[in-house]
């Protein structure tokens, strides 16, 4: 803060305060006094016959007034309310935020401590640990991945076997802690639009799916020299790398001809965000054996 507006803010305020304080000792004396004019104790206003006394005010009232003036005083001394200057009781916002984050972590640590010692399978079966596993997932996952982890266009299906990165548990903690990023460059300036044609009806194909069959053998061509390092020489995927199984009827997006097209020609980009530096470690634990138990009654 400038030392301009330092002096501004200290300089109004007190000269605010003074002028309370005057109008509150001004308005204690009454200009009429009564052994002198005992006929005439009004002010001489009068509204709809109702004439105003000169009384000052009651004194438990002023006693008030005084009481809140030197509130005001020890809470301008305490906090830092003129300009610059600190306070003497050292208050800051972000001390104060911190102590609040402290009062949350202990709570957490009670509520979480227990759940930690457990493992990922027998937290998907206690219910008193799901009832906090939905709501975290509510708040940290569902505006992606839907409120019953169903997915959407572009964000997983949770609810099924079908996983990029693999579905035990300990690999479901992992994509939550450090994130997923998967990258499918766009083939169609590399490989040109024909052979974009030809490599989706392959791909239609290995799901058993209709088909142009005299697509199909330039099709396996091309998957075979630019798509299996990734999907697999079978389009079975690769865990690993996060590539999806094209051999399946799960699609991430778009399973028509046309939108197999497009990725292949355009290519896709999907981001999921760690949340190790969002959520604690403990919520992780249990966010993610929340996630393990979406699909385990299938």
């Amino acid at each position: 803060m400038s030392i301009f507006w330092n002096i501004w803010i200290v300089g109004l305020t007190l000269v605010c305060l003074a002028l309370v304080v005057w109008g509150l000792f001004a308005n204690r004396k009454v200009a009429i006094k009564d052994d002198e004019e005992p006929e005439n104790r009004t002010t001489g206003h009068v509204y709809d016959g109702i004439e105003e006394y000169d009384n000052p005010l009651p004194k438990w009232w002023f006693q008030l007034f005084i009481g809140t003036l030197v509130f005001t005083a020890l809470y301008l001394a305490w906090y830092p309310g003129l300009g610059s200057f600190p306070g003497i009781g050292g208050w800051t916002s972000a001390n104060q935020l911190e102590r609040e984050h402290e009062k949350a972590r202990e709570v957490q640590d009670e509520i979480f401590g227990a759940y930690t010692q457990m493992s990922i399978e027998e937290l998907a079966q206690d219910n008193g640990a799901m009832k906090i596993g939905v709501r975290l997932f509510a708040n940290n996952c569902a505006v992606c991945h839907g409120a019953d982890g169903g997915g959407n266009y572009g964000f997983p299906n949770l609810t099924d076997k079908d996983w990029l990165y693999g579905g035990t548990p300990e690999k479901i903690k992992e994509t939550l802690l450090h994130g997923r990023a998967g990258n499918m460059p766009p083939w169609g300036p590399i490989i040109g639009e024909p052979n974009v044609l030809a490599v989706t009806e392959y791909v239609l194909s290995l799901s058993g799916r209709e088909h142009n069959k005299a697509q199909l053998e330039q099709g396996g061509k091309v998957f075979q020299q630019n798509c299996a390092a990734c999907h697999g020489a079978d389009g079975k995927g690769n865990q690993t790398l996060g590539a999806p199984n094209l051999t399946d009827e799960v699609w991430l997006y778009d399973g028509s001809r046309e939108g197999i097209a497009q990725s292949v020609r355009g290519g896709r980009a999907n981001v999921m965000p760690a949340q190790k530096d969002m959520l604690q470690e403990e919520k992780i634990h249990l966010l993610a054996a929340y996630v393990y138990s979406l699909s385990l009654d299938l």
